[in-house]
């Protein structure tokens, strides 16, 4: 495919994309003439294919192809009511998928909404690392004020190790910070958060908020007293969990935090040297 043709089908497909609520979409009878089908009950064929894909990949199809009506002009004065369908980014892929290949433009839509569709994954991807960096930011920020916290309070480090074990004991359902860790296979030297999903490393972050607050806000001094509060947060949180279907300590290991921040820091620094050369 010529170069030309490819920068001409590039700025039709574009120019037919909408957008709603911040979510890109396309009106499939845009896309039936992009896809060069005159006749849209042929074409309603490809997109019917397209929803049983869809389905068949367990995604939900009423969220992808949206039946609508609008009216188009007939006329200098006249208007008639048609039927459209609002399709998202992976409905267009699916229709090209089972659309005509010998059709160019077909095979164009096929890499096109291909790649978009994977530049929206890699988007989401990122999100969720980024989340996943951030609660664990926050995690070390909560553990780190409560270590400070109970120092002042008459307790040395190991007593502060004690007490964050026995939060994990309990959040863990019986499971110990090291059973934890053989259960996941983390390395011993390696903190047992640096590989836990974000939701666990959220949970124990909420209930070591909760302790530094109701230590700080009930004046409580004395390993104890600090392990019984740090205690009680961890089994409420729990309690919490266990309500939303949410075991803790079935949950499997997520990759290695460090590892995670390397591949965001290259990703990042790829991105900022692709914008470069486009300059």
């Amino acid at each position: 495919m010529e170069k030309q043709i490819i920068l001409t089908l590039t700025t039709n497909f574009e120019e037919c994309a909408n957008e709603q609520n911040g979510v890109e979409f396309w009106y499939a009878r845009d896309l039936q003439k992009l896809l060069e089908y005159t006749d849209w009950r042929n074409f309603l064929k490809v997109v019917n294919k397209a929803q049983e894909s869809c389905k068949n990949a367990d995604s939900i199809v009423s969220e992808h192809f949206v039946d609508i009506n609008k009216m188009i002009e007939i006329g200098k004065t006249a208007e008639r009511k048609i039927e459209d369908i609002m399709l998202t980014r992976y409905a267009c892929y699916l229709i090209a998928q089972n659309a005509d290949p010998q059709k160019e433009t077909v095979a164009f839509a096929q890499t096109y909404f291909a790649v978009q569709t994977r530049k929206q994954e890699i988007i989401q991807e990122r999100i969720l690392l980024e989340e996943r960096l951030k609660a664990r930011k926050k995690l070390n920020q909560s553990e780190t004020e409560l270590s400070k916290n109970i120092f002042e309070r008459g307790v040395n480090e190991k007593g502060f190790a004690r007490i964050r074990s026995k939060g994990d004991t309990v959040l863990f359902g019986g499971n110990s910070t090291q059973d934890m860790k053989q259960k996941m296979n983390v390395p011993i030297k390696r903190p047992l958060a640096d590989f836990l999903p974000t939701i666990t490393i959220t949970a124990k972050n909420l209930a070591t908020e909760i302790t530094n607050f109701n230590v700080k806000n009930d004046d409580l001094y004395g390993e104890k007293l600090i392990t019984d509060e740090h205690s009680k947060n961890n089994q409420d949180v729990r309690n919490l969990l266990l309500k939303n279907n949410i075991i803790p300590e079935n949950l499997p290991a997520a990759e290695d935090i460090k590892k995670l921040q390397r591949r965001i820091n290259t990703q990042t620094k790829k991105s900022l040297g692709e914008s470069k050369k486009l300059e």
